[in-house]
Order: C-alpha cells, then sequence, then structure tokens
C-alpha cells in the first residue's frame, strides 16, 4: 500500500468539492500537528478520518472550518479558498465539534435561527422545522438549552451546523457520549444527507461505525496522513482471513514441516490458527488439512474470521513508518 505523496481526484476525474494542498501546523511550543497533509474529498461522498488521540484530526478539521490558523498549505472548500474567500468557504460548512458548547439560557429555535442568521441565510422556518423533526428536537424548541440533557445538547449541536444548509459537514467524534437511540438517528441522518448531496467527513473512535458507513478511508498518524483508500479496496487489499481449528488434542509445539503454512497456537495448544491471504488465487487449506492428517493432528472443529477495519487501523498505525505503506 503506497503512502499518499499527492491528492488524486476521484476516478471519474470531477473537481473535488474540497482540496487540501501541502498543510503543515506547528504549534508555538515546537510541536508540529500536521506535516505536508494533501487530500482530496469527493463531491456527495462519506469520508472518515481515522487516528489515535493526538494524530491531528481535530487540528486538521479546525484549520479547514477557520478556527485554527495553518502553518502553510491551501484549502479550497467547495471552489473557495478558506483564505482569500473566507465568508464564501466558511458558508459551505457545516461543523459538529466534539465539545458540548452551546448557548445555554437561549431556545433551541433561537439558537439554530441565530445560527443560520450569521451567515446571512434569509429566515426560513419550514426548513429549521425539518431539521428540528428529523433530530427528534421539534417537542423541544422552545425549551432552554441548559435544561437539555447531553444527548439532546449534542443533537442541537448537528442542528445548528445545518441551519445554514452547507454543502460540506464535518463531524468530529460525534458519537462521543451518545445513547444508542441517538446513534442511530444520526447514521439515518448522515445517509439521508447524503443522499442529498451533502458531503460528509467524520473523525471516530467507534471503527466499527467508519466500515459500516464510510466511502472512503483515510488515516492519520502522528500529524501524517499515512493512507487515504476506497474502504472495500482497502479491506480487499490488507483484510486477511484466519482458519482457527480447535484441536482434539492439544500441540506443545507446530512439527517442522509446517512451517511452510502460516501457523500459530493458541488457547494453550488447544487451538490452530492459519492466516492466509484472500487475494491469491489459492488458500492452501486444502494442503493444510493434508499435512494435518500426514501428521496425525486431528480438529474437532473450525471457523473462520475476516479482518475489520480496525484490525487495518492497528497494524497501519502501529507499524514503522518505513513499513507502513
Amino acid at each position: 500500500m503506497n503512502t499518499l505523496p499527492k491528492a488524486s481526484l476521484s476516478a471519474d476525474n470531477a473537481a473535488p468539492i474540497m482540496s487540501v494542498r501541502g498543510l503543515n501546523k506547528t504549534y508555538a511550543g515546537g510541536f508540529q500537528a500536521l506535516k505536508n497533509i494533501n487530500l482530496d474529498i469527493r463531491r456527495g461522498e462519506i469520508f472518515a478520518l481515522l487516528g489515535p488521540n493526538g494524530a491531528g484530526k481535530t487540528t486538521l478539521i479546525s484549520i479547514i472550518c477557520g478556527i485554527v490558523n495553518a502553518g502553510s498549505g491551501t484549502i479550497i472548500a467547495d471552489g473557495h479558498d478558506i483564505t482569500r474567500d473566507y465568508r464564501m468557504a466558511r458558508a459551505a460548512i457545516g461543523l459538529v465539534p466534539q465539545e458540548l458548547h452551546t448557548d445555554a439560557f437561549e431556545s433551541v429555535w433561537a439558537t439554530v435561527t441565530f445560527s443560520r442568521g450569521l451567515f446571512g441565510k434569509a429566515p426560513n422556518p419550514a426548513y429549521l422545522e425539518k431539521v428540528l423533526r428529523d433530530l427528534s428536537l421539534w417537542d423541544k424548541r422552545k425549551s432552554k438549552i441548559m435544561t437539555l440533557s447531553g444527548g439532546m445538547k449534542r443533537r442541537v449541536l448537528i442542528a445548528k451546523a445545518l441551519s445554514h444548509q452547507p454543502t460540506i459537514l464535518f463531524l468530529d467524534e460525534p458519537s462521543a457520549g451518545v445513547d444508542v437511540e441517538l446513534r442511530r438517528d444520526m447514521w439515518l441522518m448522515v445517509r439521508e444527507l447524503r443522499a442529498q448531496g451533502t458531503t460528509i467527513i467524520l473523525t471516530t473512535h467507534y471503527i466499527e461505525e467508519a466500515e459500516q458507513m464510510a466511502d472512503r478511508i483515510g488515516i492519520i498518524s502522528k500529524g501524517e496522513l499515512i493512507l487515504v483508500e476506497d474502504k472495500k479496496v482497502l479491506m480487499r487489499k490488507l483484510g486477511k482471513k484466519q482458519l482457527t481449528l480447535t484441536l482434539r488434542q492439544p500441540l506443545i509445539n507446530i512439527p517442522a514441516d509446517l512451517n511452510a503454512w502460516s501457523l500459530e497456537l493458541a488457547d494453550n495448544g488447544q487451538a490452530l490458527v492459519y492466516s492466509f491471504d484472500t487475494q491469491k488465487d489459492e488458500t492452501g487449506i486444502a494442503e493444510l488439512m493434508l499435512a494435518l492428517a500426514e501428521h496425525g493432528i486431528e480438529f474437532k472443529d473450525l471457523r473462520s474470521r475476516e479482518s475489520s477495519l480496525e484490525d487495518i487501523f492497528v497494524s497501519l498505525v502501529h507499524q514503522p513508518k518505513e513499513t507502513a505503506a
């Protein structure tokens, strides 16, 4: 897998809705949070940005959204340079931040209405009503935000981000600390927004959500974008399968004659695990079974498992930089 020396356009060569070029950020203390980030986001896709804590995810989003200044580099959002044409670029972007910063003494309706007005949008009560209904907030529209639960406050943040009808929506750890019901409603709404043409960029610690929702995956580690790939291609290229054989009799060690297969002992010798590449024409399973029989190794059960996105993420983030390609 190659690292990302420069961003690529989508397969159909359509202009990306967002382009990041040569983005760097070093804080006053000398910490380099971002290192030469190059990235294109395709119009209408769901893009998941994954990385461990401190990898640079929030810094990247904050720079794109105009909250933090870049050290160097350029960013184009829906045709607008975020520095030279800040107002138009920012109007194209909606942000749902991690922190629950809300106008505590305002009502839900006043907050989303004011947020829409900040971007110079004409009043549109019907649209705001739909947003609040989609987020199960309509019954709370007259409530002061300070009286709402944490989950409801998270919904208000989403409503504020959508109030000015952005073409690009950033969700920074949107599922952090929310209940299962809200998470389900949120992802249903994300799918609906994407179907309507909104481009979604999300960061998440719930890797299974990225696996389920995203069209493409980006992995950032120590300020560097180490991989950007279509999710299905990534799973196909880096995914491996494991066949676990539960043995009738435990093994102390694996016979040397079986070194041709990638085998490991598990469960104190009670199981034999065979890892194989899903991309190869031959899995080697049939030959392995014959070899086990020749050595008198019998099994009573078997099960297979395919690598998840979390397995791939962990392997990429923790392997040495020079082999992360």
